[in-house]
């Protein structure tokens, strides 16, 4: 018989994709038959047919993780509906607020495989989806299926956001991962505050630590995102930027300052070359450009030489800084490297066996 699982946040980006890459990753090196899907899509790529018909409304972090898990294209499960400004407006226009005979059929294809375990990623927030009937507690009302949280963690006032989730969700709530702790931090959250939780009614199966890596965002977004134009090394676009540093210091201020950070994007004027060049010596994964002016050739060549990008923007530092500051933490899941770094945070970090065991998986979970 097949088995269904919401994985779920009180917040977007709390972490939910490197779960589902972690856990799913651990069910197929079990010999499990692992389908995933999210109901409610928020990025989408459609597969059209050749005569044009759409056949599926496959999301693209369905997509991602199919392709990095090797799944087969029939164990992608197509959304329900699609998250936008306009698919928002129609249903309230025609006050419609129920997800219709669409949801019958999904849950059908739930069970078309009596042997798969159906992985379900849920919207972004506890009230993300009410529009179109498949909130988190819809969800899991509607499938009568269990809900593991990942939920992003700042400080003790993060628990108020878990205990709303037991409210809405009750017995159906099997537990929560802690996400993006303070390394610092996660021996105290293990001794007073996980005893606390479990106290509430809440078990937490996991924390894990806060990651660079995975709050990163590539060049190529950056670029997206300010509209910048590439000036130099537009092959090197894939490149992981996981600090922002701004060069608005002397040279000497500058180079002490670089030297303690790491994959920096560093902001700076265009009149500025004393500083793009010191920048260009450290840990720069891409150089920006603000202002007025264009760069020197001698730039130019040492970026060239170097590979860093050098990207111009017509905007001024601060909402320069804005909209990168915006950016970290806030992409999907979409590059090999965290992918892989997922994997081993859920594998170091959860208890996959207690997991398995509170979802109903008689699992031997190994490498």
């Amino acid at each position: 018989m097949s088995k269904t699982f919401l994985i779920g946040s009180c917040e977007p980006f709390s972490g939910k994709s490197a779960l589902v890459l972690g856990i799913a990753r651990n069910l197929i090196a079990s010999n499990h038959l692992v389908r995933f899907g999210k109901p409610l899509a928020t990025s989408l790529e459609l597969n059209v047919s050749k005569k044009g018909d759409i056949q599926d409304m496959i999301d693209d972090d369905v997509r991602f993780v199919g392709e990095t898990l090797q799944l087969a294209s029939e164990n992608l499960i197509p959304s329900i509906q699609f998250l936008s400004a306009s698919t928002a407006s129609k249903r309230i226009q025609e006050n419609i607020l129920d997800p219709g005979s669409k949801f019958d059929e999904f849950k059908l294809s739930l069970s078309s495989s009596d042997e798969a375990i159906n992985i379900l990623e849920a919207a972004g927030s506890l009230h993300e989806g009410l529009l179109y009937g498949l909130s988190l507690s819809q969800l899991a009302k509607g499938l009568n299926a269990n809900v593991l949280l990942a939920h992003f963690w700042q400080d003790s006032r993060s628990i108020e956001a878990l205990l709303e989730a037991k409210n809405q969700l009750g017995d159906r709530l099997s537990g929560v991962v802690l996400n993006a702790v303070n390394p610092d931090q996660i021996k105290d959250i293990k001794e007073n505050v996980v005893p606390s939780l479990k106290s509430l009614g809440l078990d937490v199966f996991g924390v894990m630590p806060r990651s660079p890596l995975l709050r990163s965002v590539t060049v190529e977004e950056l670029v997206r995102r300010l509209n910048a134009r590439v000036i130099c090394c537009s092959d090197r676009l894939e490149l992981m930027v996981e600090t922002l540093s701004i060069g608005a210091m002397s040279v000497n201020s500058a180079m002490e300052f670089f030297r303690r950070r790491r994959n920096m994007a560093v902001v700076t004027g265009a009149d500025r070359t004393d500083i793009q060049l010191a920048a260009l010596e450290a840990s720069t994964q891409c150089l920006i450009l603000t202002g007025a002016g264009e760069p020197l050739p001698q730039l130019i060549n040492r970026s060239e030489e170097l590979d860093v990008p050098l990207l111009k923007v017509d905007r001024d530092t601060l909402s320069t800084v804005e909209v990168i500051e915006q950016a970290f933490g806030h992409v999907r899941l979409h590059e090999t490297v965290k992918a892989t770094y997922a994997f081993r945070l859920v594998q170091e970090h959860c208890d996959l066996d207690r997991i398995f065991k509170t979802l109903g998986i008689s699992s031997s979970v190994h490498e």
